[in-house]
């Protein structure tokens, strides 16, 4: 899978889209993804692949779109006692950080 979403974000870096990739680099108890989980987003927000299997994707794409215009690579972190986990349904009672990076 991890192929795929690769493959995918590097056609769309050739046909001169914005590509940002998302990557699931550490967990703590009970994590929605493994790390090494990839989420691939374009300048339109189109996506591919997961790295919470829904509950914090809306804010990592907002953040993908976020790289991809100002170029800053970013790590974010979500956990149980993180109020934005909460507001975006990471209540799981685990942690997850995802380094956030614009591709060249």
């Amino acid at each position: 899978m991890s192929e795929d979403i690769l493959r995918e974000a590097a056609k769309w870096r050739k046909d001169g889209r914005g590509v940002a990739l998302a990557t699931v680099v550490s967990t703590w108890g009970s994590s929605p993804r493994p790390v090494g989980s990839q989420l691939a987003v374009d300048d339109k927000g189109v996506f591919i692949g997961s790295v919470s299997g829904g509950c914090i994707e809306g804010a990592v794409i907002k953040e993908a779109l976020d790289a991809i215009a100002g170029g800053r690579p970013r790590l974010l972190d979500f956990g149980v006692t993180n109020e934005q986990a909460w507001d975006v349904g990471l209540a799981c009672g685990g942690k997850v950080q995802v380094f956030v990076e614009r591709l060249e």
